[in-house]
């Protein structure tokens, strides 16, 4: 018998998620897993009305295409995907991975090509002219990576993707209209001490729409405005190579040093192109479920008491006007248990040691939440 979480993820997605209309398209993308919630996936998208199509990955063979990869060959390869792409009216992506590493020994000349390519002409329309939603599959790479049991993974999955969505989009409103009347940011922490400017810049409260898990609220920073030193403390996978102890120094916007655990490959991906030096995405992360990182993104950047702060591309919804190929979602705990740290807006203290201290914001706190 089919799980019934998972008929009612796919009724989730397509109803609340992307909202799929009568005579829509929707392209579901599949990587790793997750054949048993396309299947649900496909059967509720018919019964809206709309119509499924299906693009299955293989991490393994993308390595093999892209180890001997010309850029003619790329181009075409991209082409023909932005193609499809631009008849799609809805995009669901299904991530899961037999091996988070697959990647790591795909040379970075190669690597930057197809992120240079692909992202930007594929990717970009996605998320710019389509309705949207990414997702993980609790497969047991994932399990092993949060170092749980496959059946215990599933059930965290579960609880952390389906939360009071609803709740949380209410209470994210005050910190919305915060961040949209703030000038100056400083974050403060364990080696971090860092100012930038949010002026004139959209929020976007995330809840249950783009992302599954979700529950963040994302603006970006003015391009030039970023000065100080920021250290990471998680770790992070980008491009099939694991960081650590991630490390930068920024000097009018651009990131002027940059160290890590695997500093040289730090350097390639932030070398990709002119923006990939810049920050594209700051955003403060609420999941009331989601406690410790996992090296997954989509799971990590939603870490209550968090924020990540994005090399790379913007969203046009929060524009700066950097563009790259790359967006790297990166994320620091501000937690007590991670040693703490403190976020002001125009000289206030906002939060403390990832806990909300202002009087408009202490329903984001992961105990009103979870009510």
């Amino acid at each position: 018998m089919r799980d019934q979480r998972i008929i009612q993820m796919a009724r989730q997605l397509v109803n609340h998620s992307i909202s799929v209309k009568k005579g829509e398209h929707v392209l579901i993308d599949v990587f790793g897993g997750g054949r048993d919630l396309a299947r649900a996936l496909i059967a509720e998208i018919y019964h809206v009305g709309g119509f499924p199509h299906i693009n299955i990955n293989d991490h393994s063979l993308l390595r093999a295409q892209l180890l001997d990869m010309t850029p003619e060959h790329m181009d075409a390869i991209a082409q023909l995907d932005y193609e499809r792409m631009k008849r799609m009216d809805c995009y669901i992506a299904i991530r899961g991975s037999f091996n988070v590493n697959e990647l790591a020994d795909v040379p970075a000349k190669k690597m930057n090509l197809y992120s240079d390519n692909y992202g930007n002409l594929v990717h970009n329309h996605r998320v710019n002219h389509t309705r949207w939603v990414v997702m993980r599959w609790p497969d047991p790479s994932m399990a092993q990576l949060a170092k749980m049991s496959t059946e215990a993974f599933e059930d965290f999955y579960f609880n952390v993707c389906t939360v009071d969505y609803q709740r949380m989009e209410k209470a994210m409103l005050p910190l919305v209209e915060r961040m949209e009347r703030t000038d100056q940011v400083k974050i403060t922490g364990p080696g971090t001490d860092l100012t930038f400017s949010i002026k004139g810049i959209p929020a976007i409260k995330c809840a249950g729409v783009c992302n599954i898990p979700d529950g963040e609220v994302y603006t970006a920073p003015v391009r030039d405005s970023i000065n100080g030193v920021l250290t990471y403390n998680t770790q992070t996978v980008y491009q099939g190579t694991t960081f650590d102890n991630i490390r930068f120094e920024f000097k009018n916007g651009k990131i002027v040093k940059a160290t890590s655990s695997n500093t040289e490959r730090l350097n390639e991906i932030l070398d990709t192109d002119e923006g990939a030096r810049y920050i594209g995405e700051f955003a403060i992360g609420v999941n009331p479920d989601i406690h410790h990182p996992m090296n997954d993104t989509l799971f990590d950047e939603k870490i209550n008491g968090s924020f990540h702060f994005t090399p790379g591309r913007a969203y046009e919804e929060a524009n700066n006007g950097n563009k790259s190929a790359i967006h790297w979602d990166i994320v620091n705990i501000q937690r007590e248990d991670y040693g703490g740290g403190e976020m002001y807006f125009d000289g206030e203290l906002v939060r403390k040691d990832g806990i909300f201290v202002s009087d408009d914001l202490l329903a984001l706190n992961t105990e009103n939440l979870k009510v």
